[in-house]
């Protein structure tokens, strides 16, 4: 019986797939892991949903969120009874979130490519302090900087333009300047940060290849067109993918710092969240801002889905789903 058990432990087919069914066995360590972030997502981004319901009812403070009067969808009227107003919203929410995404990526990643050729560390280290630094100031101190400089009567850019021989602008009382100047403004104020993405994903860039290309002859240009660019492609659609979610939406503290919601202003810079705070938050009605909140999330879900679609169609490697 002995000889028996030691043939059977040394049989090499049977130590085989004992081995490959202890490998199987997953460690209940590999389940305890994700429970805290698994946790903290369904607390603070699928029970909030639950919220979802305050968009057809007549919300009071007394009845509560399952205790106040059902109207249906009537919380959608006020942003819809005037159509003009509710297109012009959505038009220039459109615009001002399209530029700003597009010229985004472009500033972005030129300026990630631009650091990354940067070949002292410490200088690298400085001019990557000075561009995160717009991200860290406040809209509102962002809006007076523009004030200084577009001012009509004392305003930076009016006084070169007099200097040359050029009548002043009326920067404030003409709308069509600002959907390039809140662009501008938005690009300016996130080129820092959003390019610390795009640089991440460089430093993992196989160094091989740009020795073999520098061995090869080629320049500092051909390697970014030929190798830099091709490696981003799957961030930057990604990163795209993620951002025209929220195409329609947008805080109101950009507008309100560059332009205090001025009245003459609102045919380019009325977007959907001004519009909502000043039709609705401004009077308490919550229920009608989550309507037109969920407005936009179905909107952005149904957007990203539609570009999802093309990036599929176009090449299927790089989708999100």
């Amino acid at each position: 019986m002995r000889i028996l058990n030691q043939i059977k432990r040394k049989n090499p087919v049977e130590t085989s797939v004992q081995t490959l069914a202890r490998k199987r066995r997953t460690p209940i360590l590999f389940f305890i892991l994700p429970l805290p972030g698994l946790i903290a997502l369904l607390m603070f981004s699928y029970l909030p949903m639950v919220g979802l319901y305050i968009v057809f009812e007549r919300y009071t403070y007394q009845g509560g969120l399952f205790g106040s009067e059902f109207v249906g969808l009537k919380n959608f009227e006020f942003f819809f009874r005037n159509m003009s107003n509710a297109l012009r919203a959505t038009r220039n929410t459109l615009v001002i979130n399209c530029f700003s995404i597009l010229f985004g990526i472009a500033v972005n990643v030129a300026l990630a490519i631009a650091v990354n050729e940067i070949r002292s560390v410490r200088f690298r280290k400085v001019t990557q302090s000075i561009m995160l630094f717009p991200h860290f100031i406040s809209w509102v101190v962002v809006g007076m900087v523009f004030n200084v400089l577009l001012s009509e009567g004392s305003g930076v850019v009016n006084r070169l333009l007099v200097q040359l021989g050029m009548d002043p602008v009326k920067w404030y009382t003409n709308p069509w300047y600002w959907w390039p100047i809140l662009v501008f403004a938005n690009v300016w104020k996130s080129m820092g940060y959003g390019s610390l993405v795009y640089f991440a994903a460089l430093t993992g860039f196989d160094q091989n290849l740009y020795e073999a290309a520098e061995i090869d002859g080629a320049s500092r240009w051909q390697k970014i067109a030929k190798i830099t660019l091709p490696l981003l492609k799957p961030t930057i659609i990604i990163m795209f993918l993620l951002q025209v979610g929220g195409i329609l939406g947008g805080a109101v503290d950009p507008i309100m710092g560059m332009t205090q919601l001025n009245p003459s202003l609102l045919e380019t810079t009325d977007t959907i969240a001004t519009f909502v705070y000043r039709s609705a938050m401004v009077n308490g009605n919550f229920a009608s801002g989550s309507a037109i909140t969920l407005y936009q999330s179905i909107f952005g879900f149904l957007f990203v889905t539609f570009c999802n679609w093309i990036v599929k169609k176009v090449d299927p490697e790089y989708v999100l789903f």
